[in-house]
């Protein structure tokens, strides 16, 4: 079996390998999803070279925040945020790639407050349009990312999207290529937008392919995840 470092070194080749074929190597920056995983497992892989991840749950991302704060680790917010959350997700999270709404907006603005850098943020898009799906729909991405870019306490670093889980890659990569379309758009109107996060453990080199600056993955570096925690109701506050 492969030992921590091997794994994290192996996905990160593959990473490489799938950017250099796409034209843009060294371009990607693997988050490594750590919902489920200890604090004791996401501090082995921090010993293996990893330094960004990514909770799905504020309040086990917080405890995990809290556990592992001797280490220089950047975290990301990578699931729905319900507004009476904003507070602490501000106060602990280096990035929020979930927002969605623009209650979102000046929940997270004013919880953020002065004194602090910019809370960076991402704007989730329902990419396929999925019912019960969280994500603004695409033609509602510029008016959100106006209120973004009018919150002195946010900044706005690109978008974010969990595509239809379709068995056809060519159709994970067609809604991969249409949230490229959006983000370089964004890209061209507003300064200093450069994330595009998208793809996960089993269609990252899609992802990557179509133009992605961000991969999200948890699996491939974790293992299966034996269980999961409840998620808090699907509700948009």
């Amino acid at each position: 079996m492969p030992s921590l470092h091997q794994t994290l070194h192996g996905v990160l080749q593959t990473i490489e390998n799938a950017a250099t074929l796409a034209g843009r190597p060294r371009s990607v920056t693997l988050l490594a999803v750590s919902k489920t995983r200890t604090a004791d497992e996401v501090r082995a892989l921090a010993a293996a070279g990893q330094s960004v991840f990514g909770e799905n749950y504020v309040q086990e991302g917080i405890e995990k925040v809290r556990a592992l704060s001797d280490l220089s680790l950047e975290w990301h917010l990578i699931g729905h945020l319900q507004s009476n959350k904003c507070r602490e997700a501000a106060a602990h999270f280096d990035w929020v790639q979930s927002v969605d709404r623009p209650k979102l907006v000046a929940a997270l603005d004013q919880a953020r407050g002065p004194g602090r850098p910019p809370l960076n943020v991402l704007l989730q898009v329902n990419v396929d349009g999925e019912a019960g799906k969280s994500g603004c729909a695409p033609d509602q991405v510029a008016a959100l990312a106006d209120q973004v870019l009018a919150a002195p306490n946010l900044r706005l670093r690109g978008l974010m999207a969990i595509p239809e889980p379709h068995p056809d890659p060519a159709r994970r990569r067609a809604s991969f290529h249409a949230l490229r379309r959006l983000f370089d758009d964004l890209a061209a109107h507003h300064a200093g937008i450069d994330t595009l996060s998208m793809g996960m453990s089993e269609d990252f080199d899609l992802a990557i392919a179509e133009g992605a600056t961000l991969v999200r993955l948890g699996t491939a570096l974790f293992g299966a995840r034996s269980a999961s925690p409840t998620p808090p109701p699907a509700v948009n506050p």
